[in-house]
């Protein structure tokens, strides 16, 4: 069975609200077997509705709607599925029974515009909202000319409804109807390494025939890995998928940091508290405290966090950690010398068993033809020295400074795996 969702609404077209409805909607449709083929965004207006619904229709098995079901007259959802369905809307009175009970309960009044939430098109069932007033609609579309049809069900656009709805209304006929497939996904994380030299590590596995099927996806600076694996049962779907992951894994050695929900912070963290306790203190320039923040974003941050410097002038870094005036005169605030001497005084003033330092140029000016922009310097002072890296990172400010602060982390990392660094 597969499946597309369409999501409503100008202020999704004009990028004002974020569409996660359909992101939260994909992963339950893979949780119950269905291959999600296309999300469809539309704005608030009638016949783009209908040739949203009409065009998908003729390409699904599972057409789901969210969005466009509001008691406003920029709410056409239901009017555009009557016109696909050629039914007249008919008002559901056991509906109109309930709105007034949730009304009544609430201590308002219903106004006539919430009666048009209840209008449900000739011949569709009404999928039960127990969130808020508009009411859902489940409905067979037979494709003119043909004996195949698709299933709709058009959902509130509200998240917490329509989540509510779908699994309460549609997730139990969709596991009914699905025969049993399983679809089951799982992540690994990398940084460090470009998307392109990922996937020749990997090309073998990335056969689109295959199954599981293996891609690339790219996101904060980061590569990672999605396995998707589809059988007609939860173990066969288990047993594959790990032997793809672990496969993976093999492959890609230390270039993994992670998967799934764990985040880079969250690894630095278990290393830092596992077997015995160490400590971290941070000396930034041009991260601005951003290092320092993704070290404490983790709860419990405070047994492994001891303090943080933020010393974006010259004067600071020698004013606060001792940096000697004639280093940075003789190699520049950015570079390998200094950063070292800010890891170094990280580590010695604040008593920490490491000291992670980062100084760098994050644009969009003061890049030079020697230190252009995204030139950035990193230093970790451990118990038996120190080490400095520094990188040529690519993208605008925000990214260069989010990648400065994770490639740091990533140093911490492979030192505390007692690994070098492969790139």
């Amino acid at each position: 069975m597969n499946a597309i969702t369409l999501s409503i609404g100008n202020e999704l077209v004009l990028g004002q609200t974020v569409d996660t409805n359909s992101a939260w909607l994909g992963r339950e449709l893979a949780a119950v077997g269905c291959d999600v083929v296309a999300h469809i965004t539309v704005g608030d207006d009638q016949p783009a509705i209908v040739s949203a619904i009409t065009d998908a229709a003729q390409r699904c098995d599972l057409l789901l709607i969210s969005g466009g079901l509001g008691p406003t007259k920029d709410d056409l959802t239901r009017e555009a599925l009557a016109r696909v369905l050629n039914q007249p809307l008919e008002i559901n009175e056991i509906w109109i029974g309930q709105m007034e009970k949730m009304f009544q309960r609430l201590g308002r009044v219903m106004v006539e515009s919430n009666r048009v939430q209840a209008l449900i098109p000739r011949g569709a069932r009404l999928l039960t909202n127990l969130a808020g007033t508009a009411a859902g609609i489940d409905a067979d579309f037979i494709l003119p000319g043909s004996s195949r049809s698709c299933r709709i069900f058009a959902m509130p656009g509200v998240p917490v409804e329509m989540r509510a709805m779908f699994q309460r209304e549609v997730r139990p006929q969709l596991i009914a109807a699905g025969g049993g497939r399983v679809i089951i996904s799982r992540t690994l994380h990398t940084f460090g390494i470009g998307e392109s030299a990922l996937g020749e590590m990997v090309a073998d596995l990335m056969n689109r025939s295959r199954n599981p099927l293996v891609g690339t996806t790219v996101s904060e600076g980061g590569v990672s890995l999605r396995i998707t694996s589809r059988e007609s049962s939860r173990s066969e779907a288990e047993e594959k998928l790990e032997r793809t992951i672990a496969e993976c894994r093999r492959i890609l050695g230390d270039l993994v940091y992670g998967s799934d929900e764990q985040t880079l912070p969250m690894v630095i963290a278990e290393l830092l508290t596992r077997d015995v306790l160490r400590r971290v203190s941070t000396a930034e320039s041009c991260t601005g405290g951003l290092l320092a923040k993704m070290l404490t974003d983790v709860p419990g941050s405070s047994r492994y966090f001891q303090r943080g410097w933020i010393t974006y002038s010259n004067d600071a870094k020698m004013e606060l950690l001792d940096v000697d005036a004639a280093t940075i005169f003789s190699h520049g605030a950015v570079s390998e010398e200094v950063t070292r001497a800010m890891a170094g005084a990280a580590r010695r003033k604040s008593g920490a068993d490491f000291g992670l330092a980062i100084s760098g140029i994050a644009g969009p000016d003061g890049g030079t033809a020697a230190k252009p922009v995204g030139t950035v310097c990193i230093a970790l002072a451990h118990p038996s020295g120190d080490a400095a890296r520094t990188f040529r990172l690519p993208g605008d400010r925000e990214m260069v400074r989010d990648r400065s602060a994770k490639m740091a982390l990533t140093l911490l990392r492979y030192h505390l795996i007692a690994t070098p660094m492969p790139f």
